[in-house]
């Protein structure tokens, strides 16, 4: 599909999921309270949620993850040791943590609500601490419960500004959508 073909809504949807995808890369400028928060739960939350059908759901978020992660590598990572080949050793875990996240918004937010809103940003916080720790325990070659375990219990305080950042990024995007759609029936789903 090209871009010229695209319909409205999927262009709005596809173009509010790289605003996300460019602030997630000023973060790591240390530009403003942007440092405490990550879009990326959002972004996997509201496409799962927005576009339709099978493909689109995942394709457009996970893009949009990988050439940000590229930027990111490339601009604050260059000869770090964090950072493993293209992009960063355990990167398959936080994939799959993102995949699980989108799936999450297509299941929990078929109804864009307040409640089922904070539950997928509730969910998808846990997959994203469940998930992206073994590929960090995968990574070190360590992966034994009680590895794993201490992984978690270190995790915990970004995990919270991960919620935060989930819950916070989530509105605006959801509550930014729903209002365009309101003004622009264009934006509204094919019935």
């Amino acid at each position: 599909m090209s871009v010229l073909k695209m319909n409205p809504r999927n262009a709005v949807l596809l173009l509010i999921i790289v605003a996300m995808a460019i602030l997630r890369i000023a973060s790591f400028t240390g530009w403003g309270p942007l440092t405490v928060f990550t879009p990326i739960g959002a972004m996997a939350l509201f496409g799962g949620a927005y576009f339709n059908g099978n493909l689109k759901p995942f394709a457009f978020p996970l893009l949009t993850l990988f050439i940000s992660d590229i930027i990111v590598m490339n601009l604050f990572f260059s000869g770090s040791e964090y950072r493993s080949g293209l992009l960063y050793s355990g990167w398959v875990w936080t994939y799959l943590a993102f995949a699980l996240m989108t799936i999450a918004g297509k299941l929990i937010i078929r109804d864009i609500n307040v409640k089922n809103i904070a539950i997928a940003v509730v969910v998808s916080t846990l997959i994203h601490w469940l998930v992206s720790d073994i590929g960090g325990c995968l990574a070190e070659n360590t992966l034994s419960f009680t590895v794993y375990q201490q992984r978690l219990i270190t995790a915990i305080p970004y995990e919270l500004r991960f919620l935060g950042g989930t819950a916070f990024f989530s509105v605006l995007l959801f509550s930014a959508f729903e209002i365009l759609q309101k003004k622009y029936t264009v934006l509204k789903p094919a019935v």
